[in-house]
């Protein structure tokens, strides 16, 4: 019989309100988010060293400023140059992956867990989780919203606001609720700032 967790892992319905081994999990992770929450923005090193001992991975350099909220941490990979912003969240039932040179604005959120639409399974505490993938060079903008299961293609730029029901493509631009593709990326938009 798999456990609960086995089963989060296969996108499988879980007890994540019951399940003993997942309720010390989270409350291992709360206690590593309060430590660094308490921690000064000057004291990078310590934040660092808790971030790491937090996320399942991260390599070069990674920011997340706080307050900063996740599940378990360990579902959590960042690549390098990762900036997340203030008031960030990331349920991460299922892993959430983010490439290289990633950049968060205030207030994301990144949703792997999904709920029965009938009662009775929801109200027994069942869920279920699905991946979060964001690729290389993307940019998601304030309060964007990224729904379970989806993956953000390479250079992409997610508008503030949005929320991200299905796959985004690389090397556009996407806004609205429901996010949708607005226009590929340009040489334009390339020289636009120089």
């Amino acid at each position: 019989m798999p456990t609960e967790k086995e089963k989060a892992r296969r996108g499988l319905l879980y007890d994540a309100n019951y399940d003993p081994e997942l309720l010390r999990e989270r409350a291992a992770c709360a206690d590593l988010l309060f430590e660094l929450d308490r921690l000064p923005p000057s004291h990078e090193q310590e934040r660092r060293a808790l971030i790491d001992r937090l996320l399942g991975s991260t390599r070069g350099a990674c920011c997340i400023l706080s307050p900063f909220r996740c599940d378990y941490g360990y579902n959590i990979h960042v690549g390098e140059n990762f900036f997340m912003n203030v008031g960030c969240t990331v349920l991460d039932g299922a892993p959430v992956t983010f490439g290289n040179n990633v950049f968060v604005a205030p207030g994301c959120g990144f949703y792997t867990a999904g709920h029965p639409l009938d009662a009775e399974r929801r109200n027994a505490g069942l869920e279920y989780a699905l991946p979060i993938r964001v690729g290389n060079d993307v940019w998601i903008g304030a309060h964007v919203c990224v729904l379970p299961g989806v993956t953000i293609g390479d250079g992409a730029v997610i508008g503030a606001g949005s929320v991200v029901t299905r796959d985004v493509p690389p090397g556009v631009l996407a806004v609205g609720n429901p996010c949708r593709v607005v226009r590929p990326i340009t040489e334009a938009d390339r020289q636009r700032y120089r």
